[in-house]
């Protein structure tokens, strides 16, 4: 989420459960995609824990899914400026890594939970060019590589080594951008990303225009040309359908974090509701696939 936008919602997050505990590089889409995804129910979101991201975890056997938001933030760490938790995502062998930002400054942070349950941070210092957003993780299959990403209109994401799994990897040293995904599609307002395979991933989009693809909030799949590593890959964007937009408040809808489950095929992504609607009906739908 942008920072402005994110402040925003803060702010109106904040004041609706207050208010509550008093009163109760191109425009033409490319063709649609063999696969379609079925939404098949959801699931309420708590606005203060689950509106950022979430993520299913596979080590240890039969841990719940984790969530983000808002109140899942400690307050050692908003306490030095880390105010803002994205998506985050889990390695297939325990790692499980939330991504964080600051209002300002020249970095962003990485927090890891090891599969002993210890945490330890991570801290990249912002490449040429780079936004400060980071929102949200996708882990590759093969572990070793980690994708982030920033926020607006962007034709690449971000590859760094994951941290903890990779050997190059240490909490004393900056983690590195070590490579892009450069896309044949522009993309805006990506909120959280997850690999379906090795060399595809599924990402839901914000986007409150509706320009680059024909639709607002699309989900999107993105086709690399081969897992993401050291070198630069590249990826084919394509829309594959509008995430659910239902309420009963108007306004603007948030797309926020995407799950991929492949021990069950179910993809979930969180939708936050407008207005006041943000505490009674944000969702987190799920869906398979056709």
């Amino acid at each position: 989420m942008a920072l402005r936008a994110r402040q925003r919602c803060h702010a109106v997050l904040t004041g609706l459960v207050t208010l509550a505990s008093v009163a109760v590089l191109s425009t033409a889409a490319p063709a649609q995609a063999a696969d379609t995804w079925t939404e098949v129910g959801s699931d309420r979101a708590d606005p203060l824990a689950e509106s950022q991201g979430l993520t299913s975890v596979e080590v240890p056997a039969n841990s719940p899914n984790r969530y983000t938001g808002i109140g899942t933030i400690p307050v050692s760490v908003s306490s030095r400026g880390w105010n803002h938790v994205g998506d985050p995502d889990a390695s297939y062998n325990g790692y499980y890594i939330e991504p964080y930002q600051a209002d300002s400054g020249t970095a962003k942070m990485f927090r890891v939970q090891a599969p002993n349950g210890t945490w330890s941070e991570y801290v990249h210092t912002l490449g040429s060019g780079e936004a400060l957003n980071n929102s949200f993780v996708a882990i590759t299959p093969g572990g070793q590589w980690m994708v982030s990403g920033e926020w607006g209109t962007m034709t690449r994401l971000l590859v760094h080594p994951t941290p903890g799994v990779n050997a190059g990897t240490s909490p004393s040293a900056n983690l590195p951008w070590s490579s892009s995904i450069r896309l044949d599609h522009a993309v805006r307002d990506v909120q959280g990303c997850d690999f379906l395979s090795s060399t595809t991933l599924l990402c839901a989009s914000d986007d409150p225009a509706g320009t680059l693809f024909g639709m607002t909030k699309p989900l999107l799949q993105i086709d690399l040309s081969a897992e993401p590593g050291s070198s630069d890959v590249t990826g084919h964007v394509t829309a594959l359908r509008q995430l659910p937009l239902r309420s009963s408040c108007s306004g603007g809808f948030e797309a926020e974090g995407i799950d991929y489950d492949r021990r069950s095929g179910t993809l979930r992504v969180i939708v936050i509701s407008p207005g006041f609607c943000v505490l009674t009906d944000s969702k987190t739908y799920r869906f398979t696939r056709g």
